[in-house]
């Protein structure tokens, strides 16, 4: 865990926000500059979250863990009080205060990409290098999904 004065460093020259409303509105944006779906940090509770531009570095603070169930993916992850992570466009690594749940054990989440070459999935990695991949359809919302399968038939129709 990093002390007080690692925490500081990391968050120097952070654009920071407070309520929930406006961490989940810019939680949104962030994960669609990065090109992520909305779904897959279904964090609507948020305290506080905090981007460092120049470093990638992002938090999220929330008032207490929140598991999630993902139908599409049959799994439960769960959000720990703060989760951070270093991002770019279509990565989020070093992350943590993310866990899933695989076959009774609670499984950390170090890293989640974008794998283009697989097309349109999104590949989880654990500390240990072992990882998972799922369609990204499995972590979009209603409206992004809309948007996806009109898409797929216009590709069609063309």
């Amino acid at each position: 865990m990093a002390s007080n004065k690692q925490r500081e460093d990391l968050r120097a020259n952070a654009e920071i926000v407070h309520g929930a409303e406006e961490c989940y509105k810019h939680s949104l944006k962030m994960l669609e500059e990065l090109g992520f779906p909305r779904g897959v940090l279904p964090l609507k509770n948020l305290e506080e979250c905090g981007l460092v531009r120049e470093t990638g570095y992002v938090w999220m603070k929330q008032k207490s863990p929140y598991e999630h169930f993902f139908a599409g993916t049959n799994s439960v992850v769960r959000y720990d009080t703060e989760v951070t992570a270093f991002v770019e466009k279509g990565k989020m690594k070093k992350m943590s205060g993310v866990k899933s749940k695989q076959l009774l054990l609670w499984v950390p989440i170090v890293e989640m990409s974008m794998d283009e070459s697989a097309g349109n999935k999104i590949y989880f990695k654990t500390p240990m290098g072992i990882g998972r991949s799922f369609p990204i359809i499995s972590f979009m919302d209603e409206e992004e999904k809309h948007l996806h399968l009109e898409k797929i038939c216009e590709s069609i129709e063309a």
